[in-house]
């Protein structure tokens, strides 16, 4: 029986290498690189600002409410995850009897979970009391508050 495997031209692959090589050593080993980003199983994170508050979304497919934690410190926001993808043989004990169960052999794995960290620093405007954070679908969004302080605000002009 043959198995299921990826088909990569070996001169497609090494040419592809070689690039990501050059554009390493141009811009310096950075996370920022999509590259970089693959590899080391961060999860993508987009940040947009709105007239109250800053929105953060970070993919995070297969993960649960429950092995994600969120926590600030001083002015850093972390956002992180324990849950590991290991192929280790797990017994559990329930209601009394030892349940098994088998490890997993993949031809082909792609798609990981891997425990990560992420931190993002905080901007001098937010109030990081009334970070709020929600889980729908694989996306966490945090929405993080500007102070009322910091807000735009029009100032009318008074006549004497």
């Amino acid at each position: 029986m043959k198995s299921v495997t990826l088909y990569r031209p070996a001169m497609l692959e090494n040419a592809l290498d070689d690039f990501d090589r050059y554009v390493e050593s141009f811009f310096g080993d950075s996370s920022l690189l999509p590259s970089a980003r693959v590899f080391s199983h961060l999860p993508a994170v987009d940040i947009r600002e709105t007239k109250n508050a800053y929105v953060l979304e970070a993919e995070l497919p297969g993960y649960t409410e429950e092995s994600i934690q969120i926590h600030v410190d001083g002015g850093t926001l972390t956002i992180e995850s324990k849950q590991d993808d290991s192929n280790a043989r797990n017994v559990s004990e329930k209601q009394g009897q030892k349940e098994e169960k088998e490890e997993k052999v993949f031809i082909i794995r792609e798609r990981r979970r891997s425990a990560f960290t992420r931190s993002f620093k905080l901007p001098e405007n937010v109030d990081p009391d009334t970070i709020s954070a929600h889980f729908h679908n694989g996306i966490l969004t945090l929405e993080i508050k500007k102070r009322m302080e910091s807000q735009k605000r029009m100032i009318p002009i008074g006549k004497k």
